[in-house]
């Protein structure tokens, strides 16, 4: 019994002795100072020893019994386990164990190859950050969705248990509604599905619409992660040209070797360009004649400036042949992980299947607030509003540009979107990743472009720097400083 003893200085204590003594016997029993089958102190000579209740040893056996580490019985002494007792993982530090890398399934082999972007977590901060998808905290609706959030807490159900996957009844119909006069899109509420953001609605696609060696159209350049989640597939992609209208619509291949096309109409991502409706007709009737999906990524769409937005392209779609993507991060919070997708009447069931797979459904209590902002206007005036501080902000980048950057740089795709794409004159986008750190040294953010494409440039000097610009997460004179710094820098690597 006098092999049991605390670590030297460690009193078991009025509290947490009885974890100690379980954590204690546990790694005894795992290096085998307790040997297999070996007969266990009873618990009141335990307890004598170690100056500790009889019920706080008495726990802790009962515990490593229940987890099968000791035998007992009544009016017998417990014993070790037999089996078990090798196996038992140690609690104690000790030498790691080489072992071979684990055996994953063709698409867990594909994702882990996968080149994704690097998550703001691991990147150290800056003061003036030009990442594109962040939206200003102080333009969040809190009052608002504070008042939504406690009257529907206010409102409890009769009980708490799971809803049906494609979404709370009350937040599609309030999409529904808003989509028709947002968007001018015209749907059912059944045809809606509710999701995690936009980036589970595209996994969803890839998952059901794709498999191996089927082909894709993408954006050249384009969305990565929504390529990467295509090509989890074994799906092979298929690169198509964009010009300053958004995608070149002649280039689409003349045969039914592609399954899908992703596009973004209303913004181009990320060079900014909005599809023509010539070339939106192409596109449907390309999609028709070889029976292949449109998805549409209406990432940012409510935000055009100068103009009513452009109407969404599915609005247009006769043929029921395109998939809308809709999403809420762009105008409250890409924390808030709210998206949506717009489906034919076809394929809702089986898109309702694979969302109960993934997670059963979105989380109820955010659903029915969103639902209650739209429902009562709140949700459009807060849009509206977002909008005009956007345009300021848009407006304080092309000011800034136009005195500190001049002829240096070219700026396009700031029709629209929360993003621009700035252009730099005399630098290569071999000389991106420097510029980059050179910024980040001076603590402003900027993210290269040429990530973007599938391709690298076709020769050294073939492709000017580019930087993608996003300004909704900044104050107009956060704005100035950042691109006073970047002018800065580029005029002193111009020399």
């Amino acid at each position: 019994m006098g092999q049991i003893k605390l670590p030297p200085g460690r009193s078991p204590g009025p509290t947490g002795a009885g974890r100690r003594i379980y954590d204690l016997l546990r790694a005894q029993i795992a290096d085998g100072t307790l040997a297999a089958k070996g007969r266990m102190p009873s618990t009141r000579a335990l307890a004598i020893e170690l100056g500790v209740s009889r019920t706080t040893v008495t726990a802790a056996y009962e515990q490593l019994a229940a987890e099968g580490f000791l035998v007992t019985s009544p009016g017998r002494a417990a014993r070790v386990a037999a089996r078990l007792a090798a196996a038992a993982p140690s609690v104690s530090a000790g030498k790691s164990r080489s072992r071979p890398p684990p055996r994953l399934s063709q698409f867990g082999r594909r994702v882990a190859a996968l080149d994704l972007p690097r998550l703001p977590s691991a990147q150290a901060p800056v003061a003036i950050d030009f990442r594109y998808g962040a939206v200003a905290s102080r333009d969040f609706p809190t009052l608002a969705w504070r008042r939504a959030y406690q009257a529907e807490l206010l409102r409890p159900p009769r009980s708490l248990s799971y809803i049906a996957p494609e979404g709370d009844g009350s937040l599609r119909r309030a999409v529904q509604g808003y989509l028709a006069r947002a968007r001018g899109l015209s749907c059912d509420a059944a045809q809606i599905v509710v999701v995690h953001g936009s980036q589970q609605a595209i996994d969803l696609c890839a998952r059901l619409l794709l498999e191996a060696q089927d082909t894709f159209v993408f954006e050249e350049p384009g969305y990565p992660m929504a390529r990467r989640c295509f090509e989890a597939t074994g799906a092979r992609l298929l690169a198509m040209p964009v010009d300053e209208h958004g995608l070149d619509t002649a280039s689409l291949p003349g045969d039914s070797r592609a399954r899908l096309a992703y596009v973004t109409p209303s913004h181009q991502f990320p060079l900014g360009g909005v599809l023509p409706v010539g070339r939106r007709m192409a596109l449907l009737q390309w999609a028709q004649r070889h029976q292949a999906w449109i998805i549409e990524d209406d990432y940012d769409g409510e935000f055009r400036y100068g103009q009513r937005p452009i109407d969404a392209l599915r609005s247009i779609d006769v043929n029921d042949r395109v998939i809308y993507i809709g999403t809420f991060s762009k105008t409250l919070s890409p924390q808030l992980r709210l998206g949506y997708l717009v489906l034919p009447a076809e394929l809702v069931a089986f898109f309702r299947q694979a969302k109960q797979l993934a997670d059963r459904h979105a989380p109820v209590l955010d659903q029915r607030v969103l639902a209650s902002l739209i429902d009562s206007g709140a949700y459009e005036r807060h849009v509206r509003r977002v909008r005009r501080e956007n345009d300021q902000r848009r407006a304080a980048l092309l000011d800034a540009v136009a005195r500190h950057l001049g002829d240096c740089a070219r700026i396009t795709g700031t029709a629209a979107g929360l993003h621009a794409v700035l252009w730099l004159r005399g630098l290569a986008a071999e000389d991106e990743p420097a510029l980059v750190a050179a910024c980040h040294g001076q603590g402003v953010g900027i993210y290269p472009v040429s990530p973007l494409f599938t391709e690298p440039p076709p020769a050294p000097g073939g492709r000017p720097a580019g930087l993608i610009m996003g300004y909704a997460g900044l104050a107009p004179q956060e704005i100035e400083r950042g691109i006073r710094i970047l002018a800065t820098i580029v005029k002193h690597w111009r020399g």
